[in-house]
């Protein structure tokens, strides 16, 4: 049962290792695998959305759905200590707010390719904010894993970037989110050994409602109504918004924040098979070395700390 108990502020840290550092088990890969399943698939309904709705229309709809979700666990529902409510809120600014606004307004500056490789950089990010809120560095192991995973993901998009005609503005604001979703990250992990994600992860929500629901009514005037673009926000707010945030936030609990982290590594991989499955995409050889030096990077990081 999570822990309820008042805590002193000072005793919760930045951010914490994982409570797992011992091989990835079942539980690790299986939350690994949904999460990569779920935000590979957000950007092609991020996309049909935009055909319709503005930006924070989309925002809006995938954030009040994520809410929706998770407040009909009761377990969402355990108190959390009035002294960790403020480092609750903030999550909710800088892991769902803030990234969720900049996501729809990013891509149409920037290809879905481009935007997946550059968030592919977020275990990367991960790790270095871990290094200074930790002050020590992960382990060699972790960091040679995270790297090739990192090489693999900028095989698997390089002949799309080659093409693309995405703008700086467009890159600059991608680097944004994933430097909040990587400092998210690691702040996430003490609240979730603490609390547990559902309880952190619903009021974090509730609280990313306070910036999403006036952007998202101010631009309703500038959008029109389609059903496929409604249908699009129903995965990506009930599996996207609500749920995978919970699987990531217990994921990176369990192992920490650079490995757990990994989980985006495996995002272009569903991206390159949906591709290949639903619209019948050519895969270019580099894309399929990348997706092994993925899967490898992900092995040796996901392997007993040292």
């Amino acid at each position: 049962m999570a822990d309820t108990t008042r805590h002193p502020r000072s005793e919760l840290p930045a951010t914490s290792v994982g409570t797992n550092r011992g091989d990835f088990g079942w539980t690790e890969w299986g939350l690994l695998a949904a999460i990569a399943s779920i935000w590979g698939s957000s950007f092609f309904f991020i996309a049909v959305g935009l055909e319709a709705f503005s930006p924070g229309v989309i925002t809006m709809a995938r954030a009040v759905l994520g809410v929706a979700t998770l407040a009909v666990f009761s377990r969402a529902r355990v108190p959390i200590a009035r002294e960790d409510q403020a480092r609750v809120a903030l999550l909710g600014v800088i892991w769902i707010a803030l990234p969720l606004v900049i996501f729809p307004v990013a891509q149409q500056w920037i290809d879905s390719s481009v935007a997946g490789m550059l968030n592919g950089a977020m275990p990367v990010v991960a790790a270095l904010w871990a290094t200074m809120l930790l002050r020590k560095l992960p382990g060699t192991r972790q960091l040679i894993g995270i790297a090739i995973g990192f090489l693999g993901v900028i095989a698997i998009f390089l002949p799309e970037v080659r093409e693309s005609s995405a703008t700086a503005l467009g890159a600059a604001l991608v680097m944004v989110a994933v430097v909040l979703y990587a400092l998210s990250a690691n702040l996430a992990v003490p609240l979730q050994q603490r609390y547990g994600a559902l309880p952190v992860l619903l009021r974090a929500q509730i609280a990313s409602l306070v910036i999403v629901v006036p952007i998202g009514v101010a631009q309703l005037p500038s959008s029109t109504w389609a059903w496929d673009a409604a249908l699009a926000m129903i995965p990506l707010g009930v599996l996207g918004t609500g749920l995978a945030f919970v699987f990531m936030a217990t994921l990176v609990g369990r192992a920490g924040a650079p490995r757990g982290s990994i989980a985006i590594y495996f995002v272009p991989i569903v991206a390159v098979v949906l591709g290949v499955v639903i619209l019948g995409e050519d895969v270019a050889g580099i894309a399929i070395v990348g997706v092994i030096l993925v899967i490898l990077g992900a092995w040796i990081t996901s392997r007993r700390e040292v």
